[in-house]
Parts: C-alpha cells; sequence; structure tokens
C-alpha cells in the first residue's frame, strides 16, 4: 500500500470511511493492489488508520457496492479484476 501521505483527515470534508474507500479505490485502480493478493485485513487497516472496524467495514461496503472488491470465503478480500468489474466501477 501506499505510505502514510494518504493518512486520514478526521476534520475533513468527507466521512472518514470514505476517505478510506478513496484511499483503496486510487491503490486498486494504479494496480498497487491487485487480484492476486488480498486486500490489508480489517485488523491491520484499523491499526494502520486508527479507525474502528465500523469505519473500515463501511468503507469496504462501498467498494464492494462499486464492484471493485470480493470476499471470497476463508481466503480475504481481493480486487476485483479490471476485466471483471462492471461498466463505470469506481467512478
Amino acid at each position: 500500500m501506499a505510505d502514510d501521505l494518504d493518512a486520514l483527515d478526521p476534520g475533513g470534508r468527507d466521512p472518514l470511511y470514505r476517505q478510506l474507500a478513496a484511499i483503496l479505490r486510487a491503490e486498486i485502480e494504479s494496480g498497487r493492489i491487485s487480484g492476486s493478493v488480498p486486500l490489508p485485513s480489517r485488523t491491520a487497516l484499523v491499526q494502520r488508520y486508527g479507525i474502528s472496524v465500523r469505519t473500515v467495514n463501511s468503507a469496504l461496503a462501498v467498494l464492494r457496492e462499486e464492484g471493485l472488491i470480493e470476499t471470497r470465503e476463508g481466503r480475504g478480500t481481493f480486487a476485483v479484476p479490471e476485466d471483471d468489474r462492471p461498466p463505470g466501477a469506481g467512478t
């Protein structure tokens, strides 16, 4: 994942879950997070950004609704390969 230049801004205009979704979306769209490696765990995201599990879950829900990620039972959460995303995913 990107360095801490992608820190969340608690006083920012957007809610924290939207900020986190934007960071992860950018990582997926740039190819830094690919479908072959799982996204960081919820626990890792909580620790890295100092946020609640609820905030992480909300961010992941946004990305799931956009068609950018999928959860694979027993394996983790992965980026959906670009060719398999619905038209307009992530926009």
